[in-house]
């Protein structure tokens, strides 16, 4: 039942159906809507497809008049130019602040996010008449700035996104030029309070996690990096390991998540979960081939100190998450099969290896997929059924492109997924008669 969780206009349409057939009452069926945060009478269906494409209305006025200002800027005086879009800026956000206080949010909301609009275009502007471009991502920092006292006074996800996202570029064009951003998780933990206060949002939510984890990362690699590189993230190995490790605190953070009472946590549960999942999945896919392992073995693990640092600080935050959902067992397997790894990875040091740990990989795909696919079924989560039924697959395919070893070896692999195959198969049948029996 997770995925309907994703599904809340689905289930309030089917719930009216439901009632429309006479399987279900109305109290029934606003009872099962609220237990999902669902709204049974479709208000909020409509509400949202209105505020839509007045949001999009809004964005297509506000590149119209910068279309207009930028055609025609030339020819403007100087004061006049300052001065229009310091009262452009000013008057749009009064005219928000007013329609949100009279009780127009959504108008409130929109006007906002145009104001927004205009207060950056201003900033672009005025740079460009009085030549202030010696470091252009300040402009973007100060426009991302700008916007964020509206999101957190009006606890609005779509302005904490518009925020979130501005400080998301501007963070990226630092690094670009080879700066750390300190100021960078004001904007994450901001999207933090207002997904813990405002709406929900599955968006922002997502934004914020992907923010958070790309600033832990640079942060470690420009600590870890030598300035040799130059631009970009100068990712090392430790960075995968420590990738994992904050996908698996995710994994046991959703588990956390999920025993809240509210409908909203849950929500963020189940999509954390899919998450942590799929990259799970693509991680393995991944390190289904030789030359990663081989790489890893090659690597002289420079930074051992700050990798088991920044581990045993995730683990213990990991685990006591995973403690407090009563998933201790499973959580704490997964966590000691990550560090056996990488010790393996770090003690070995053998390129010629590098199949072996393959072969592990490829074994450990094909469980897992296995495992989905049980647990799919058992549980009646057909997203775990498809994604398990997606990894063998890909499995497949891949080691049918990239055969291990030889042909030979590659038929003898096969053989033994099939082997492993028919034998969940068994084991599953002998489970169900044993029910059926009961």
């Amino acid at each position: 039942m997770r995925l309907i969780r994703l599904l809340k206009g689905e289930l309030a349409r089917e719930a009216a159906e439901w009632v429309e057939e006479g399987l279900i009452s109305d109290a029934q069926a606003e009872g099962i809507c609220r237990r999902y945060g669902a709204d049974y009478h479709a208000i909020n269906s409509r509400a949202q497809g209105y505020a839509v494409l007045v949001g999009l209305a809004y964005l297509f006025l506000g590149l119209a008049l910068i279309t207009v200002l930028g055609a025609n800027w030339e020819e403007i005086p100087r004061a006049l130019r300052m001065g229009g879009l310091v009262l452009l800026t000013v008057s749009t956000h009064l005219a928000a602040i007013l329609r949100y206080v009279h009780g127009d949010r959504r108008a409130g909301i929109g006007l906002m996010l145009l104001g927004n609009l205009f207060y950056g275009a201003s900033i672009i502007l005025i740079a460009q008449i009085y030549h202030l471009g010696e470091h252009m991502p300040d402009g973007l920092f100060w426009w991302a700035l700008g916007c964020l006292p509206f999101a957190l006074i009006t606890r609005n996800p779509w302005l904490c996104l518009q925020a979130n996202l501005l400080a998301l570029v501007w963070f990226l064009l630092e690094v670009f030029n080879g700066y750390l951003p300190g100021l960078f998780p004001l904007f994450f933990l901001s999207s933090a309070y207002v997904l813990w206060r405002g709406p929900q949002s599955a968006l922002l939510m997502l934004v914020a996690v992907a923010s958070a984890g790309l600033w832990v990362e640079y942060g470690l690699s420009w600590l870890w990096g030598d300035g040799a590189s130059g631009l970009l993230f100068d990712i090392h190995p430790e960075n995968l390991f420590v990738a994992a490790g904050l996908f698996l605190l995710l994994f046991a953070f959703s588990h956390w998540l999920s025993q809240r009472q509210d409908s909203k946590p849950r929500d963020y549960a189940a999509l954390l979960s899919i998450w942590s999942l799929r990259f799970a999945l693509l991680f393995m896919l991944v390190m289904s081939f030789a030359r990663p392992w081989r790489a890893l073995l090659e690597y002289d693990w420079q930074h051992q100190l700050g990798l088991w640092t920044v581990q045993l600080l995730l683990g213990a935050a990991t685990l006591w998450l995973a403690y407090r959902a009563g998933r201790l067992l499973s959580v704490a397997l997964l966590f000691a099969a990550l560090l056996i790894v990488q010790i393996a990875l770090i003690f070995d040091g053998n390129p010629d290896h590098a199949v072996a740990f393959q072969l592990v990989a490829n074994f450990a795909l094909l469980g897992t997929g296995i495992w989905l696919i049980v647990r799919g079924i058992t549980n009646g989560i057909s997203h775990y059924f498809f994604l398990g039924v997606t990894a063998i697959l890909a499995t497949a395919f891949l080691r049918y492109v990239d055969l291990i070893g030889d042909y030979l070896g590659g038929a003898a692999l096969f053989t033994l997924f099939a082997l492993l195959l028919m034998l969940a198969a068994r084991f599953w049948r002998r489970v169900r008669e044993g029910e059926g029996s009961l």
